[in-house]
């Protein structure tokens, strides 16, 4: 399949993955996935990629920044191609990504209180006198013990 256009628009995959901010490996990966457009191939076998392979892979990739999974971005990838009003689909799914992202935020705000609880423990142990490397680790024996209820 080849596409016609001029030689000096085209980029080899190197300068695709430099201009892109992409690994060669991740532009390959789309492409399998269906994530970005065939590009045209060089009578080498090499790829070749024009200004739109291009622009669909900054696409992919500032999508993937936003946090959107690929079956996500293939959904807004659908809806950019329909060239119909998608504002409320894309709406829904930010919003969607959104509550996700403030799970997240919690789930890690519980996590560094119980890390720091934890070391706290540790500090406090150590601290004593008498304690060392030694002695048990309190922290060790209190996860042994909420593995064992």
């Amino acid at each position: 399949m080849r596409q016609t256009k001029m030689v000096s628009e085209m980029a080899k995959i190197g300068q695709v993955a430099i201009q892109t901010g992409l690994s060669i490996d991740t532009i390959r990966f789309y492409e399998k996935q269906g994530l970005s457009k065939r590009p045209a191939r060089t009578d080498g076998g090499f790829r070749v990629f024009g200004p739109d392979e291009i622009e669909g892979l900054k696409f992919v990739r500032k999508a993937q920044e936003m946090g959107f999974s690929l079956g996500e971005i293939r959904e807004l990838l659908v809806l950019k191609a329909d060239h119909v009003p998608a504002c409320s689909n894309v709406k829904a799914m930010l919003k969607q990504k959104l509550v996700g992202v403030e799970q997240k935020i919690q789930e890690l705000r519980r996590l560094k209180r119980s890390l720091n609880k934890a070391l706290d423990k540790c500090q406090g142990s150590l601290g004593k006198a008498g304690r060392g490397h030694q002695e048990p680790c309190l922290v060790l024996e209190e996860m042994s013990k909420a593995a064992r209820t």
